[in-house]
């Protein structure tokens, strides 16, 4: 495998478990799988377009990309009827396909997870399980995980063996997603599967910055992939952009979309503020703006006209 596809798999993430692993698996050679779970739980935004950015590097890098419609995890962790579901499976797959992701195998859950094997795997998975690691394992991304019910618990045993059904070689996720990832590499020797390569890729801050969380059912924290020029407009005008790099929604949305993308970012400012400019790499970016040379302001106004750019197919 060449470094600049080496580089792909690698870039842009939080965690890598384990790298050794993943470098052991490449060596062989091959076509490794590599699966993403969603839960079809609401509008698609930015965020989730970080974990498709990440899929579109592993389909550049020749790897065989899977895309799992969660439906029946989105139920069980009580995010939606099934209506709503089967409605949101239907937008999610054009969404992903209109970003680039359409050299992916679109997969959804109920149409493997009712099969006879499937549940034996579940099964005995659950006799090796507590309740505790169970619960600990949906801690950053259940509902209501102080109420949790039983179907919440069943969920963890079922994304391990997803990966195991789905011929896993790479799970990947955000790092929302590190907990189950990790009993998953526990549990799947005990069903007869391999410990899978884990690599997580870093959650968006919320606009409103990083003490809170990006939300569907907080329009104001997040960006839609179907929002108006305008909403964007005001939207990134309003965004939490601190003179720090650290915990900053704005220039996260640079590092993590926009230069995966582009390979740029060209600002547009009067030449008594320094003339337009254009980053050719995401560290000149971070170089500028920790050192003043890019204010908030001008950054702001480049990030709104590139990501209406990239968001226009979806309007």
């Amino acid at each position: 495998m060449s470094v600049n596809k080496q580089e792909l798999i690698e870039r842009n993430t939080s965690e890598i478990v384990t790298r050794e692993e993943l470098k052991e698996l490449l060596d062989q050679g091959g076509k490794p799988v590599t699966y993403c779970g969603y839960e079809v739980s609401g509008p698609v935004h930015i965020g989730t377009l970080v974990a498709v950015s990440k899929q579109l590097d592993f389909q550049e890098a020749g790897l065989k990309v899977k895309v799992l419609f969660a439906d029946l995890h989105t139920y069980l962790n009580r995010k939606g009827d099934e209506d709503f579901i089967e409605e949101q499976v239907g937008v999610w797959t054009q969404v992903f396909r209109d970003f680039g992701l359409d050299g992916a195998e679109y997969i959804r859950g109920t149409g493997f997870q009712y099969e006879k094997e499937y549940i034996h795997d579940v099964l005995s998975m659950g006799l090796n399980t507590s309740l505790l690691r169970a619960r600990r394992s949906m801690q950053d991304i259940a509902r209501d995980i102080e109420n949790a019910k039983v179907s919440q618990m069943i969920y963890p045993l079922m994304q391990a063996v997803d990966i195991k059904a789905l011929g896993v070689d790479i799970a990947h996720g955000g790092m929302e997603q590190r907990k189950i990832h990790m009993l998953s590499r526990e549990l799947l020797p005990e069903i007869g599967y391999k410990k899978p390569v884990c690599i997580h890729t870093p959650l968006l801050c919320s606009l409103q910055g990083p003490e809170s969380k990006m939300s569907s059912s907080k329009p104001e924290t997040l960006i839609k992939v179907d929002d108006s020029e305008r909403d964007i407009k005001e939207k990134i005008n309003s965004a939490y952009c601190p003179k720090e790099v650290e915990g900053n929604p704005v220039i996260e949305i640079c590092r993590y979309l926009l230069f995966p993308r582009y390979g740029k970012l060209e600002i547009k400012r009067p030449l008594k503020y320094g003339g337009d400019v254009v980053y050719q790499t995401y560290g000149e970016l971070k170089n500028a703006y920790e050192t003043n040379e890019l204010h908030p302001a001008d950054l702001k106004k480049a990030v709104t006209e590139k990501l209406i750019e990239l968001l226009e197919p979806f309007r």
